[in-house]
């Protein structure tokens, strides 16, 4: 009688266990999938897309993961392959400089015109 209760045991531990690892990758994609935009529906992420590409790179990405893959492992094959459109925040790459830098430099410019105006009147 006890042995049976502890295969019970076991195979609910085993069920259990499964089901946790089944919610971490879930959460995992869901994280990965809102930081990348659907290529079809323009400025929407992935995950809360509807469109067949969106349920395609959910799947891919779940494989992805399966695979052993990291995160930044996941973005870069997919900027690879879809280009850095695909990330809705881009690397911090000397090409995209001027794209993270542009509104400190215009916020610069407009105080320092703002100043010149105070001073002259």
């Amino acid at each position: 009688m006890k042995l049976k209760n502890f295969f019970k045991l076991i195979l609910f531990l085993l069920f259990c266990s499964n089901t946790f690892a089944e919610e971490i990758l879930d959460k995992k994609v869901k994280k990965l999938t809102l930081e990348l935009r659907c290529m079809t529906c323009q400025n929407q992420s992935v995950y809360d897309s509807d469109s067949d590409f969106a349920k395609d790179l959910k799947i891919i990405v779940k494989e992805k993961f399966k695979e052993g893959l990291s995160e930044s492992e996941i973005k870069n094959f997919l900027t690879q392959r879809y280009g850095e459109y695909i990330l809705f925040k881009p690397y911090f790459t000397p090409k995209n400089l001027i794209l993270w830098l542009f509104p400190f430099i215009l916020v610069g410019i407009s105080l320092y015109i703002f100043f010149r105006k105070i001073k002259k009147n």
